[in-house]
């Protein structure tokens, strides 16, 4: 079976192997036929797909199932395109969900334990319980769920990739600015997108098709709050202790255009806010250049504003 490895694929190119769906619906072109308009994707990336002529009575593909698929790459308006011949449900022979799933690099389990050894340790012992608790009662998610829809670390494990990349970049910066309590800011970092488990609808496979319902109401920054705000109150944490680390999920997005109501008002708040973005931005920048050959500029990257980043062509040492 052929590994076809979608973000490496060129116009021109002929595919036979297995892609999970993502987003499937039946369309009626200009002529008055009936589509097929998909996106596929593997653990490398994702593509449109379009199966013309497609019978009125024939079903549409399950969200997230795999599909063997011929097919052949083609360019509409700039973009490469999948023109797709033949289509059918995989045989479970056939599945391989390591090259259909993006996944985190790390093993989950490992990661959770890299939280919680640091939930467990920190100095400052309200928010060391905080953190614990939050975590235990997000573990069994926490091992698949991902951190997004699309854009950064939308992969299976990702919340934990995403959570934990953080965490080392802070105990790295801890040092340089001995100001900063690191209780505080840890906590902030283990406790800041945990409710993105309730804002994105996700299943085992460890992708997001959409939001929830809550999720599109009020978003995990608000859902943040409030729950950060009932476990302390279970806990019976100190109202100080409560107000910083609401304080710390309300500004982690800086500024409302981005859905935070009140900027970071101490210093911990706005390390918690770089955090996020650089982990966010690197995260983003590490994908696109992963299939950009060196010496040569990216496709845009709509996580980055639309800009084409250049892959440096160092030579090796």
């Amino acid at each position: 079976m052929e590994k076809i490895n979608l973000a490496y694929r060129r116009k021109d190119d002929q595919l036979d192997g297995v892609l999970l769906v993502k987003t499937a619906d039946v369309r009626k072109s200009s002529n008055g036929g009936l589509y097929l308009d998909m996106t596929v994707m593997d653990s490398t990336g994702e593509m449109n797909a379009k199966a013309w002529n497609w019978p009125e009575d024939a079903a549409i593909p399950p969200l997230h199932s795999p599909v063997r698929v011929k097919a052949l790459i083609t360019e509409f308006k700039g973009k490469l395109q999948m023109r797709v011949d033949r289509i059918r449900a995989a045989h479970q022979e056939e599945i391989a969900w390591q090259d259909l799933v993006p996944t985190a690099p790390r093993a989950p389990q490992e990661m959770y334990d890299e939280l919680y050894a640091c939930a467990r340790g920190l100095e400052r012992e309200e928010f060391s319980r905080l953190a614990v608790a939050l975590l235990e009662e997000k573990r069994e998610k926490l091992l698949y769920w991902p951190a997004a829809v699309s854009l950064h670390h939308a992969e299976r494990a990702g919340l934990l990739h995403h959570t934990t990349t953080m965490l080392r970049a802070a105990r790295a910066l801890l040092p340089i600015y001995p100001y900063l309590d690191s209780s505080l800011l840890l906590c902030g970092v283990i406790a800041h997108d945990l409710c993105k488990i309730e804002e994105l609808g996700a299943g085992e496979l460890g992708l997001a098709a959409e939001y929830t319902r809550d999720g599109n109401l009020l978003g995990h920054i608000v859902q943040g709050v409030a729950h950060v705000a009932a476990v302390g109150e279970r806990l019976g944490l100190t109202e100080e202790t409560m107000r910083l680390m609401e304080h710390m999920i309300l500004a982690h997005h800086e500024s409302p255009e981005y859905g935070s109501p009140k900027p970071p008002l101490f210093p911990e708040a706005q390390m918690l806010y770089v955090l996020d973005l650089m982990d966010a931005r690197m995260f983003a920048m590490h994908e696109a250049l992963l299939v950009t050959p060196k010496g040569a500029f990216s496709d845009r990257v709509r996580a980055l504003d639309g800009r084409k980043l250049y892959h440096p062509n160092l030579a090796q040492n």
